[in-house]
């Protein structure tokens, strides 16, 4: 399944479950409302281990896409007798998480879209433009100038070795992502350096922000401990150096301090701001609805940040676009203008 057609699915459940039908009728509705597809075989398989007296934790543990968190909120809801309460926060959770996705993914869309087209122009004027232009050149028995030969051995290296480059990058790039995702050192070192870029580095930590809250307010909501909940939340931001943190902050509160005082111990990744909310909602009794609220604002701010980067990146790409394609008509134009001379 994927995470919008788990979402539909939690929305779905949630809402009938509301309106006081049963969960296995409720299933069947959700079962016969979906398309045929992996997505329904796994509602299809919940439902019939529920039917056979199994809790709908239970039956949803058995597929890895619901992930701990949205198992363990479910289990917190059956054994309250709310789990239509809890639903219907998970799928609040969900839709706001998603949102909050799709809002990341636009701002890296534009300019791997930009950088694309940039390098399949690029490819196309060395690949095919340049070596006609070449010959034109010949024609001038000539020395031409440095611009020009400078773009015409760019070519030459383009179509002689461009196939190989291609050929050797691809594979080294998979084996970097590879190591990435295995290497716990290699994650830390990336993500650091990705938090300490000027505006990507901004966003990714208010989203990674935004993300740890949300989830902390929905764990907490069902009674969770905080100790158990830190463990829950490590993975949810996609960031080593948060579930790092989440890990120190449990080994303080089992010691006894404060939320506030433990999360003070890494405020490089959550800000002043952050752990003033928490401790306000330590003191007052309201920690989860500060923690929504700390989520709230800073999914607030990861679209102002996308709003501020899509409007910097599109003039500065566009002319970064629009200089390469320039120097590349002057470089092979200019013998031309000195034909004169050239001649």
């Amino acid at each position: 399944m994927h995470s919008q057609e788990i979402t539909q699915f939690t929305r779905q459940l949630a809402t009938l479950l509301q309106s006081g039908v049963a969960l296995l009728q409720a299933l069947d509705i959700v079962i016969k409302g979906m398309a045929t597809g992996k997505a329904k075989n796994v509602v299809r398989a919940i439902r019939r281990r529920v039917e056979s007296g199994s809790a709908l934790h239970i039956a949803l543990r058995r597929h890895a896409v619901f992930g701990s968190v949205y198992c363990d909120v479910v289990a917190a809801g059956e054994a309250a007798g709310m789990l239509e309460t809890m639903l219907e926060r998970l799928a609040e959770h969900r839709e706001k998480t998603e949102k909050l996705q799709r809002s990341v993914r636009s701002a890296m869309a534009y300019p791997i879209a930009v950088l694309v087209i940039a390098l399949s122009v690029m490819l196309l004027l060395f690949t095919y433009v340049v070596p006609a232009f070449e010959n034109t050149f010949a024609a001038f028995h000539a020395e031409l100038p440095a611009l020009t030969r400078g773009v015409i051995a760019l070519s030459h290296a383009c179509v002689q070795y461009g196939g190989w480059v291609f050929a050797v990058l691809v594979p080294c790039i998979w084996l970097c992502l590879k190591l990435l995702r295995s290497t716990t050192q290699l994650q830390k070192r990336w993500h650091a350096f990705v938090l300490r870029l000027p505006v990507i580095g901004l966003l990714v930590r208010q989203a990674c922000i935004a993300r740890w809250s949300r989830t902390m307010s929905t764990l907490f909501a069902t009674g969770m401990p905080l100790n158990e909940a830190m463990v829950a939340v490590k993975g949810v931001t996609g960031n080593s150096l948060y579930a790092s943190a989440s890990e120190l902050m449990r080994s303080h509160l089992i010691r006894g301090r404060s939320m506030a005082k433990a999360m003070a111990s890494v405020e490089h990744l959550f800000t002043p701001w952050v752990v003033h909310m928490c401790a306000i909602g330590e003191e007052s009794g309201t920690l989860e609805h500060m923690l929504s609220k700390t989520a709230d604002h800073f999914e607030a701010e990861v679209e102002a940040s996308v709003a501020r980067l899509s409007s910097l990146m599109e003039p500065a790409l566009i002319s970064v676009l629009g200089l390469i394609v320039g120097v590349m008509v002057v470089a092979l134009y200019l013998p031309i203008f000195e034909l004169g001379n050239v001649v």
